[in-house]
């Protein structure tokens, strides 16, 4: 019997993942070591929002699109309507989409949300409002990402499965056409 272990799968994007997980560190990491090194609540608010605002970019234009196939933004219409844009890649690419790379992306999106929201509980507790608002821009930041890639996600599935149900119709009326034809 062999009783090796399966190949574990490697990051296919190490370099995406890398800056995907650093950016979302270096947001959390600062605020939380901030108080240490500085006095000044203008540059803790002033870098952890830019190190925020550099992790939404970069979760949403960059890791989004190679870790997962997704991209997502959203535009004001004609009308002054805020609509909801969506692009995935095509079924195949989606399918070779590398494990690790999705599972590394969706939980690091989930949990810096979450490190956000237990900040937001201990300065609540501490009675610091102003860091509230620090806490409240990055939570806002990255829950508008976690909305926007769990939108896209259910349209790609969503597309994925019309894609499904029209190539079987397409293929059951060229059955059915041909057995007619033969009669």
């Amino acid at each position: 019997m062999d009783f090796a272990q399966p190949p574990v799968e490697n990051y296919a994007n190490p370099k995406t993942c890398f800056f995907h997980v650093l950016f979302k560190a270096s947001a959390l990491a600062f605020y939380i070591l901030s108080a240490l090194f500085f006095n000044s609540f203008v540059i803790i608010f002033v870098v952890t929002v830019l190190l925020s605002a550099l992790d939404f970019w970069v979760v949403k234009n960059v890791s989004g699109r190679i870790l997962v196939g997704l991209r997502w933004w959203n535009e004001i219409n004609d009308l002054g309507e805020s609509v909801w844009r969506f692009e995935c890649l095509d079924q195949e690419s989606l399918a070779r989409m590398n494990k690790k790379d999705s599972w590394l992306f969706w939980w690091t999106l989930y949990l810096s949300a979450v490190a956000w929201i237990v900040l937001g509980i201990f300065s609540l507790i501490r009675f610091q409002a102003d860091y509230l608002l620090v806490i409240g821009v990055c939570l806002t930041l990255n829950i508008a990402n976690i909305v926007g890639f769990t939108k896209c996600r259910k349209d790609a599935k969503k597309q994925i499965q019309q894609f499904a149900t029209q190539t079987i119709a397409s293929r059951f009326s060229t059955m059915i056409q041909s057995a007619f034809s033969v009669v």
